[in-house]
């Protein structure tokens, strides 16, 4: 009874078929979810930011629909000269594309964004009509 229950959750064969097996899989960004945002969130914005490195600004995009912030970009491979071989190749080249959902709508004019040094950071100011709005109240007589 015992083993029977270990062996659901320890397969050894599965586990020496797994080291064996070739991995020939190289990082793209179609395999995880590429780029890595952190977002900060105050009541009038919220910032974005990730690494993209290896990338120029006119390789990338950056557009906003209400509350849908998207990104995309790509990157060229790596040239290989004549003569050369690739030895390892684990630096992904090609397209990308995100969408993040934010908490609020945003005002698609007044957006910035800034990259520097592979670090992009989006400022995404709260459109004013999804701002929350103080209510005053009337005392009756």
């Amino acid at each position: 009874m015992l083993w029977s229950n270990i062996g659901r959750f320890i397969d050894p064969w599965r586990e020496f078929d797994f080291m064996n097996r070739p991995r020939l899989r190289a990082f793209t960004p179609a395999t995880i979810d590429f780029p890595a945002a952190n977002i900060w969130v105050s009541g009038d914005q919220a910032v974005v930011s990730t690494e993209i490195p290896g990338l120029d600004t006119e390789a990338l995009e950056v557009s906003v629909v209400n509350n849908m912030l998207t990104l995309r970009g790509s990157r060229q491979p790596e040239e290989v000269k004549e003569g050369e071989t690739v030895h390892r190749q684990e630096r992904w080249s090609g397209k990308f594309a995100k969408t993040i959902e934010l908490p609020f709508a945003i005002e698609a004019g007044k957006v910035e964004a800034k990259f520097s040094k592979g670090a992009l950071y989006i400022t995404l100011p709260r459109a004013e009509a999804d701002k929350p709005r103080k209510i005053a109240i009337r005392a009756e007589q």
